[in-house]
């Protein structure tokens, strides 16, 4: 992914939060028969300087078996993006030099892929993202609420996934290259439409 020095996400940490707020990832890999790509929930580990992510997907998903463990992989995470109208700047006022353009983040993840099939990786792995997306519930829904011969079923109709990690590449592109008017421009022209999300991200991104 290109990113210029201007919208790299600063530390590890930022790409490592943004990848946990963004945990639906997409899975990209080169085989025999082109490039496949596959949408999955991970979960993001670190044990010392070891960095690993890990999922599932459906064992029919002809990914998994046309894809050899050690395969060199990719993962992407996106957040929030929109379009940025050039009528949000101030400078289109003064010059009229202005042109559309698209604010985003998103990280892109290299290393290599496997496919885990022991039932003890398979249940960790389901249990991890359960906890991890039932935790903010009043009620949460836990693997032991379900019958255990229904999802020893459930675990037979999937193949895990092990990504370990080689590198990072993260770019929050959020108006940073205008100037301070015209990013006050596109922080209340995205509030104004319902971009909530992204208007935050611009702020905390401009140039104190």
């Amino acid at each position: 992914m290109y990113v210029p020095p201007l919208f790299a996400m600063g530390e590890d940490r930022e790409i490592a939060s943004f990848c946990a707020a963004h945990p639906f990832a997409t899975l990209v890999t080169q085989g025999a028969e082109g490039l496949y790509a596959t949408h999955l929930p991970v979960i993001w580990k670190q044990e010392g300087e070891t960095v690993a992510f890990f999922g599932h997907l459906a064992r029919a998903n002809p990914h998994w078996s046309t894809t050899p463990d050690g395969s060199e992989a990719l993962l992407i995470f996106q957040g929030p993006q929109a379009y940025v109208t050039p009528s949000w700047y101030a400078t289109k006022k003064e010059t009229g030099k202005v042109v559309p353009t698209w604010n985003y983040a998103a990280v892109h993840v290299r290393g290599t892929v496997s496919w885990p099939h022991d039932t003890a990786f398979l249940r960790q792995n389901l249990s991890d993202l359960t906890d991890a997306h039932e935790a903010h519930r009043d009620h949460p829904w836990a693997m032991d609420d379900a019958p255990e011969d229904f999802l020893a079923m459930q675990m037979r109709a999937i193949v895990g996934m092990a990504f370990s990690v080689t590198g990072f590449d993260g770019k929050m592109k959020m108006s940073q290259n205008r100037p301070a008017a015209d990013v006050e421009g596109v922080i209340t022209g995205l509030a104004a439409s319902g971009e909530q999300a992204v208007a935050e991200l611009v702020a905390a991104k401009r140039r104190r």
